[in-house]
């Protein structure tokens, strides 16, 4: 009998790794898929400087065609025309350094050095761009380490510009959504949250510690994914600002600040579940509690299809507002202060959610019964 705790543990701790790997894989199937076409064009790039570069320049090994195509487009489908030109530059003029000075006075560790200096002095006087400066010396160092091979002694250089010059024409001829990555990790950082409500409803309906604690477990394994999503709405609205997306920048912004907002509310949800957790265990009666945390999950994947298709999220404030109505502690845990201060524990998410559904900060709070 002393061993079942021990064996009790045992479950939980297989059950929690098993929902964070799942997670972990969706996570990541999400990622991948999102990147496909983007990567798909990276390759196919990469394959047609290597063609332009072999068999129209003769040049026998193209190294760089390849790699500038590759290192200039990436995998996601962020791509602007100054970023990628930016990136091109620094490329050719790394190459063109290195190529020259190898050239002239050979390889070693000195002219690696000085490839470097040069390379870095030449990107800087050009743009102030970091990515130039970045790209110009990393190729100055792979031309100095490479060994030399055919095309003459600026036949890398013009390798570089083949790949720069495919890479340009495929940002040029593709031009990308900067909403698309932006409006699909919003769409899924949301049902991540919701979800993590609906398992925590699911744990307070039953008492269940375990579905408690998975939601805990779901809720920390979202972070990754918020993050993702702040990182991507903020370069997005960054490179909206200077590329044809631009009319797209007051939902990029708009995306950014939701992405804050929900980081926030996932945050709180995390103190409520912890606190939770206790109460459930010395059998309070936490169904009222449960009613409101369903009903605002309900809300909260409103909001998820509204992110994700770019709408305005007014069904999303109506489910939100209802549910912000009855979190009242004075009629929900009546008499019982521990089911009371979860009540507490839920206004301010419910709040930071509404707002980011499209509320204003004055109108969430007055969503709200005075206390």
């Amino acid at each position: 009998m002393s061993s079942l705790p021990g064996a009790a543990d045992e479950m939980w701790h297989k059950a929690r790794r098993t929902l964070m790997l799942r997670t972990r894989l969706r996570q990541g199937w999400t990622r991948s898929r999102s990147s496909l076409i983007p990567i798909a064009q990276a390759s196919a790039a990469a394959g047609v400087a290597y063609l332009v570069a072999r068999y129209v320049l003769g040049h026998e090994q193209p190294f760089f065609a390849p790699v500038a195509a590759w290192v200039l487009l990436g995998f996601t489908a962020q791509r602007d025309v100054r970023r990628v030109s930016e990136m091109a530059v620094g490329v050719a003029v790394g190459v063109a350094m290195g190529d020259l000075i190898v050239h002239l006075i050979g390889s070693g560790w000195w002219q690696l050095s000085l490839v470097l200096f040069i390379s870095a002095v030449a990107a800087r006087f050009i743009d102030r761009g970091a990515l130039l400066v970045t790209q110009a010396g990393v190729q100055a160092i792979i031309v100095v380490g490479l060994p030399s091979v055919s095309g003459g002694p600026l036949g890398r250089w013009t390798d570089a510009l083949t790949g720069g010059a495919v890479a340009l024409l495929v940002v040029l001829l593709t031009p990308g959504d900067t909403r698309r990555r932006p409006r699909a990790l919003a769409e899924r950082s949301v049902t991540e949250l919701a979800e993590t409500l609906e398992t925590l409803a699911r744990g307070l309906r039953s008492r269940d510690r375990d579905d408690v604690g998975a939601a805990l477990v779901r809720g920390r394994a979202s972070e990754p994914v918020l993050a993702e999503w702040q990182e991507a709405a903020r370069g997005a609205r960054e490179l909206a600002q200077i590329s044809v997306g631009r009319v797209y920048r007051a939902e990029l912004a708009r995306l950014e600040s939701q992405a804050v907002l929900v980081d926030r509310t996932m945050r709180s949800i995390r103190v409520l579940i912890r606190r939770a957790a206790p109460v459930i265990e010395r059998g309070h009666d936490v169904d009222p509690v449960a009613e409101l945390v369903e009903g605002f999950a309900a809300g909260v994947h409103e909001l998820a299809s509204a992110v994700g298709s770019g709408g305005d999220g007014a069904r999303s404030r109506e489910v939100l507002s209802a549910v912000a109505a009855r979190i009242d502690p004075r009629t929900v845990g009546e008499g019982d202060w521990q089911v009371q201060s979860l009540v507490m524990l839920l206004r301010s998410p419910v709040v930071d959610t509404l707002e980011a559904a499209g509320a204003t900060p004055g109108e969430a709070r007055e969503a709200l019964p005075e206390l």
